[in-house]
């Protein structure tokens, strides 16, 4: 560089892994900005502004934070003081680190959190001022939906429009049907189900429902959603009626994507079914959906209907299983980069 030119960072590489979202405490005001930002986002909530803002701000939020408080704190990681997601996002973080220290040393990587913190205009705004000239985003949802996917990409535009150096973006596509990802998913369900002395009559894949309307407009994700679960028979060797397709996590009096999991788990038990074991492979990381709903009050539902034995198996997380996967997904989504 000339004589007195400033000094610049830059020949490095960005990887921004992208979770949905923690609450910083499980208090009413740490809940409520939570909330307030989750549920203030149009790609989330659809409905006219004029009828949502009074029913968000006079009741929801003036409700829901105590109730979803208590649920977090049931969950929450006493010794780092922190939910679960934040925990295991951090993890596979550090670990995506030291598997790319091998393949080049250009390679930083940081994480974020589309609603809370840390948050992703921070983390963008911190890979760039080291130097990182090319960045890949990833937001960490094998299935793609508006609601996820894209309202992550949308922070992160917005975020280059307030920039004068802008770094070259790339963003990570759904890998819904990669076989790495199958196959970890189907490696993770045998493995967990192998630490039982039973064998589940039905396996059921619960994934996030969406809005039936979002469907209808064009949304691919229940289409995703079905894919995946294809797939997974095909590789686990298990008929329809015993590998199935639920949607879990509905909000308001709308229909969502049907069949909804916590009917189904009624039902199930209902019908005479003694066994069952639910795998949620829409998550890469545990959280308050699969912890609380699914291994706390799911397993709830399905004993009080008369069903015996309830396993809940656990997310990839940031198991050697998880990691490949997001190591996979990484390595080729900077072909031409490194």
């Amino acid at each position: 560089m000339p004589p007195g030119h400033p000094p610049v960072a830059a020949g490095r590489i960005g990887v921004l892994v992208v979770a949905l979202g923690t609450p910083d405490a499980t208090d009413y005001w740490s809940m409520r900005r939570y909330l307030r930002e989750f549920l203030s986002d149009r790609r989330v909530i659809e409905t006219p502004r004029w009828l949502w803002w009074p029913l968000l701000n006079l009741i929801i939020l003036s409700t829901r934070p105590q109730k979803k408080g208590r649920d977090y704190d049931t969950i929450w990681n006493r010794e780092r003081n922190e939910g679960p997601l934040r925990t295991i996002t951090r993890s596979q973080a550090d670990k995506l680190q030291a598997a790319m220290a091998p393949v080049s040393d250009k390679v930083v990587v940081d994480w974020a959190m589309r609603y809370g913190n840390p948050s992703i205009r921070s983390r963008l705004e911190a890979l760039q001022a080291q130097g990182c000239e090319r960045i890949l985003v990833f937001p960490l949802y094998p299935q793609y939906a508006a609601a996820t996917t894209a309202t992550v990409n949308d922070v992160v535009f917005d975020t280059l429009k307030a920039m004068r150096w802008q770094p070259a973006i790339r963003t990570v596509p759904p890998y819904h049907d990669d076989p790495v990802y199958i196959d970890s998913i189907a490696e993770s369900m045998k493995a967990s189900l192998a630490g039982i002395d039973w064998e589940p009559e039905v396996i059921l894949a619960s994934f996030h429902g969406i809005p039936k309307s979002y469907f209808d407009k064009g949304d691919p994700y229940h289409c995703h959603c079905a894919k995946t679960t294809r797939l997974l028979r095909e590789v686990l060797g298990a008929a329809p009626e015993k590998l199935r397709m639920t949607f879990q996590s509905r909000f308001g009096p709308e229909e969502w994507l049907q069949p909804y999991t916590d009917k189904t788990v009624e039902a199930l038990a209902q019908q005479g079914v003694k066994r069952l074991a639910v795998v949620t492979p829409g998550f890469t990381a545990d959280c308050l959906e699969t912890l609380e709903e699914i291994a706390g009050e799911n397993a709830e539902i399905f004993h009080h209907a008369g069903g015996e034995k309830f396993h809940f198996i656990p997310c990839l997380n940031d198991s050697d299983l998880g990691m490949r996967v997001i190591e996979a997904v990484v390595l080729r989504e900077l072909m031409g980069w490194i």
